[in-house]
């Protein structure tokens, strides 16, 4: 079961936000101090070393395992806590794949999304608008969808 206190504990799963690793993940194997931790991320290419906490963005996963745990027990660990798939269904995560997407995008790819939202826009103002005949929720909420952002790239 998912906490809503980010607490930091061996196992917690976090973001790297400043340094050369940024934007990977890892896992918190031992507390140091109250301003050092010592991660690994034996998924995700981060070796084990210490780290302060001012880089890291805490989340609210974590899988079991003892402080100090090796490499062996804590890829064990990550797999039977399903901690990929978990950070893949957080909106974090799939924030973070928007704004890279986004980040990636040609300058025609730009153009085709700002064509769809037109079009959509344009689509949804007439059912809004539609001369004096009432619009079906569902029928609205199908125009919503057709131009929908996730198809569009944001």
């Amino acid at each position: 079961m998912q906490s809503d206190r980010r607490l930091v504990e061996a196992g917690r799963l976090c973001l790297v936000n400043y340094g050369p690793l940024t934007g990977k993940l890892c896992i918190i194997v031992n507390v140091v101090s109250s301003k050092m931790v010592l991660v690994d991320g034996p998924t995700t290419g981060v070796s084990r070393h210490m780290m302060p906490i001012k880089r890291l963005s805490i989340t609210n996963i974590k899988c079991d395992i003892m402080p100090g745990a090796k490499v062996t027990a804590l890829k064990k660990a990550i797999e039977a806590a399903g901690v990929a798939k978990k950070w893949g269904e957080s909106s974090w995560a799939k924030s973070m794949a928007k704004k890279s997407a986004k980040a990636a995008m040609g300058d025609f790819d730009r153009f085709t999304l700002m064509v769809a939202r037109k079009t959509r826009a344009r689509a949804v103002n007439k059912a809004l608008k539609g001369k004096g005949t009432p619009v079906a929720l569902a029928d609205l909420q199908t125009l919503l969808m057709l131009g929908s952002d996730a198809e569009l790239g944001e």
